[in-house]
């Protein structure tokens, strides 16, 4: 059973349902359009989502402390989350080459910088800590929800008129009516005010300096690259390598995997959240690691020539292990996040977090793009790479334990 959520959580449920719907209209095509449609290459598809990323990493700082303002609050700064974001699908509509690609992808990341912070600092205000991990699970549920309801449509809509761009206007539309619903809906909650004598880049510089903080950011970076790369790389890899001319993944089939993965992840994220209730959050990390490396080598494995003729039952397995390290790890990561966190400072210690995301997809598109533009078997290796890479992630999340049993200890 769920905890009794204050209303205020459900109407942000509702709200991020909407706003993810638009998303899932696009996230996994627009790899798609503009390689294949628009002839932009893999390398420069990746930079261009980079760069947006590093837009994203602005958006992030000024949220973290515009939500702890009590001028801006969370609200008003998700508001303007929601502004940049809609006019960043006018002009990614508008592409047809690199320059607008770059101009979109730079908006729509400030846009999601604002997004974030704020949001996750709301959940938490309204969320008591024993049921944080569960708050933060139904939300992701909810985002889940409206993603696969997205791509599902979006899919229907490239089969049926072969029209991408119209989906950056569907997109659009919905961060629209997610502003309606924050504006009309929630109310302005009063931002809880700095320690006396301390000024809000104080509270950055505090934030940074919190070594709990600070071990939890590395291997949060990892687990944003990997989560990238489901956006980004994976579209691609099961177009263009996976399968062969006699048995291809084409953009139906990849809408028909990425809808099993949503769904994957709409129906294990509440009950892998109360499954894992006993373990404590780097617990549940470790094992989300475990998830992702034995996800990286299904998608190896799936990617091997004589595997072509059941690739699609091959993806469909890594995808199923991937979306449940989805499933463990986002809860887990941002509730670690907002239990450390003093109230005051709670926007700005979950915009560190918010910035791990922001560095991760600013490394993972390109670096996965690189791989895509060489040979079929580096690319293959590439996932191989990435699973070995989780070893390091289990080794930080070991020491992050032991600080934070150090830190407990101290209080």
């Amino acid at each position: 059973m769920l905890p009794s959520f204050q209303p205020v959580v459900w109407i942000l449920v509702l709200g991020r349902v909407l706003l993810q719907l638009g998303t899932g209209f696009v996230l996994f095509y627009a790899a798609i359009y503009f390689v294949n449609e628009v002839g932009v290459s893999a390398t420069a598809m990746g930079v261009a989502v980079g760069l947006g990323q590093v837009a994203g990493i602005g958006g992030r700082i000024l949220s973290g402390s515009m939500a702890d303002s009590p001028r801006w609050g969370r609200r008003k700064t998700l508001l303007l989350s929601a502004a940049f974001s809609a006019i960043a699908d006018i002009f990614l509509f508008s592409a047809q080459g690199l320059p607008l690609l770059i101009v979109g992808n730079a908006l729509m990341g400030l846009g999601i910088g604002f997004y974030w912070p704020a949001m996750e600092a709301l959940v938490a205000d309204v969320t008591p800590a024993d049921h944080r991990r569960d708050a933060y699970a139904l939300t992701r549920l909810s985002d889940a929800l409206g993603l696969g309801i997205g791509v599902v449509l979006g899919g229907i809509v490239v089969a049926q008129t072969g029209g991408y761009r119209w989906l950056f206007v569907f997109d659009g539309v919905s961060f629209v009516v997610f502003g309606a619903v924050l504006y009309f809906a929630v109310k302005e909650r009063p931002v809880p005010p700095a320690p006396e004598g301390q000024g809000r880049l104080a509270g950055w510089g505090r934030a940074i300096a919190d070594p709990v903080l600070q071990v939890f950011a590395v291997v949060n970076t990892a687990f944003t690259v990997y989560m990238s790369q489901l956006d980004s790389t994976m579209p691609l890899y099961l177009r263009n390598v996976a399968g062969s001319a006699a048995y291809p993944i084409a953009e139906r089939e990849i809408s028909i995997l990425f809808t099993w993965h949503i769904v994957v992840v709409i129906v294990t994220q509440l009950p892998v959240a109360r499954l894992l209730r006993p373990l404590s959050h780097t617990q549940a990390l470790t094992l989300a690691s475990g998830l992702f490396a034995v996800g990286f080598v299904g998608l190896w494995w799936t990617g091997q020539p004589q595997n072509a003729p059941t690739a699609m039952g091959w993806a469909i397995a890594a995808l199923g292990i991937l979306s449940l390290g989805m499933a463990t790890y986002t809860p887990a990561g941002s509730s670690l996040v907002a239990d450390i966190a003093p109230e005051s400072l709670r926007g700005t210690y979950l915009s560190i977090n918010s910035l791990c995301w922001a560095v991760g997809y600013t490394v993972g598109p390109p670096l996965g793009g690189l791989a895509l533009d060489q040979s079929d078997g580096t690319v293959r290796v590439y996932w191989l790479g990435l699973a070995a890479s989780t070893l390091f992630g289990v080794a930080v999340l070991r020491l992050l334990s032991r600080r934070m049993k150090r830190m407990a200890a101290m209080r």
